[in-house]
């Protein structure tokens, strides 16, 4: 009877011990399923975060019959803008009044004989999102080739970004904007917020350089999904302040995820420039983007090697490539 008594006190036990470790197990898998669930969660909206960016910077454009910059930078319309009174950038620089700056772009292209210039293709190099550590590599190669690109540029206040700004329009580039701040939840969380942070932006450059930035590219492109205010109304709004934005018909693909060799990079930049009447280039000036400062000297090489084309930065006689309007 005894023996039978602690048979059963055993089978017992054993259960008690089996149903513990099935509620530990439940408790841990309980636990450990929603954490692995919400990591990979986090890891899938990171790449999806990346491929928008990737899918907007890649956007081919369509050319639309638009003015040329010209027409956006004289008269009246090509006065500076009133800076907007937000004590974050209002105060900047020496004070001197921003329309005392002087309002240029390079004037090498389109001097000489006029015959001469109708039968040559323009070529134009642009970079977006610098300074970077890369800038001074690539002014270095820019200088070496003797060729003027366009620097669509965001604001950055430290001692070597200032100074690279200064490079860029000492050497004969253009210098473009391309936001402050390069975060499209704050460029585009409304109309208002695009106009503080390009007014902030143009005031920088033009209190550190001496010219002030009449040509806009916006982040993402024109043809971005990611806006919140309408694009077209930011669009009336650059229109009125006479600042003319560009897109890009051919894109280097340098944004890519993983990222391209340098020889990828040069087939992007050059195979479909005879497609385009007036092909603008977009590349990248970001620290991540090594290999677009090895690929440039030789995407400048197989342009030059091309009958009846140049080179030439984007002038107020560029006209403009537009994915909007």
């Amino acid at each position: 009877m005894t023996e039978q008594r602690n048979t059963v006190s055993t089978r017992r036990a054993r259960r008690v011990r089996m149903l513990k470790k099935m509620i530990i197990l439940s408790i841990a898998l309980g636990i450990l399923i929603p954490t692995v669930l919400c990591i990979f969660l986090l890891i899938k909206v990171v790449h999806l975060e990346n491929r928008l960016d990737e899918l907007s910077q890649s956007t081919v454009a369509m050319q639309t019959g638009s003015q040329p910059v010209k027409e956006h930078l004289s008269g009246t319309d090509s006065r500076v803008p009133e800076v907007l009174e937000d004590s974050s950038f209002s105060e900047q620089g020496d004070g001197s009044p921003l329309d005392t700056v002087d309002v240029s772009l390079p004037e090498e292209a389109g001097k000489g004989d006029g015959r001469e210039q109708q039968n040559v293709k323009k070529v134009h190099l642009t970079f977006d999102d610098g300074p970077s550590i890369y800038t001074d590599d690539i002014l270095d190669v820019l200088r070496e080739y003797d060729v003027k690109a366009t620097f669509f540029v965001n604001g950055r206040e430290d001692e070597n970004s200032l100074a690279m700004y200064r490079r860029i329009v000492e050497e004969g580039h253009t210098l473009g904007m391309h936001s402050y701040t390069h975060k499209y939840g704050e460029v585009y969380a409304s109309k208002e917020a695009f106009i503080e942070d390009t007014l902030r932006l143009q005031k920088l450059l033009a209190e550190t350089t001496g010219v002030t930035p009449m040509l806009y590219r916006f982040p993402g492109g024109s043809s971005n999904h990611v806006s919140s205010a309408n694009i077209n109304d930011l669009i009336d709004w650059l229109n009125g302040q006479g600042i003319a934005y560009f897109d890009w018909n051919i894109s280097s693909g340098d944004s890519t995820s993983g990222g391209l060799s340098a020889q990828q990079i040069v087939n992007n930049c050059t195979n479909t420039i005879p497609n385009h009447e007036e092909p603008v280039i977009l590349m990248h000036d970001s620290g991540a983007k090594r290999t677009t400062v090895e690929a440039l000297p030789l995407v400048i090489e197989k342009i030059q090697a091309m009958e009846g084309v140049e080179i030439t930065a984007i002038t107020e006689d560029t006209e403009p490539v537009h994915h909007v309007r």
